[in-house]
């Protein structure tokens, strides 16, 4: 992306995203959006605005997988997309995918989350 960095010399951010089902990745990444549930949408956007990169990690449940990873391309705005149905979710932004493939959570293993009781990261 040619866009700048909203915030430039702020720590890089990292979320793990859990999708209900792979085809909802599979849209993520042949149109380069994502949605979230409401909830979830006031922590990406703050942490958008206040870093100076956000990495969005994701996961289907139950796979037992990472499916890849991007970059959040742009803030969450109330456009809604029909692409997912009704199911809950929140206003469409932009990804930017840097890896798509499948990565089984054992090879990530080593890594803990100090945010999360330094559980493992999956």
């Amino acid at each position: 992306s040619n866009l700048p960095s909203p915030r430039q010399n702020v720590p890089v951010r990292y979320f793990i995203m859990k999708s209900s089902n792979l085809q909802n990745i599979e849209i993520s990444q042949q149109k380069g959006i994502w949605s979230t549930t409401p909830s979830n949408e006031q922590k990406l956007n703050g942490a958008f605005w206040e870093s100076s990169m956000v990495y969005l990690i994701f996961s289907v449940q139950g796979s037992r997988h990472f499916q890849g990873f991007a970059r959040m391309g742009s803030s969450i705005g109330c456009e809604k997309s029909q692409d997912w149905g009704s199911a809950g979710f929140g206003g469409v932004f932009k990804v930017e995918w840097i890896r798509k493939e499948s990565i089984p959570f054992q090879f990530a293993h080593h890594l803990l989350n100090p945010w999360n009781d330094n559980k493992k990261v999956q």
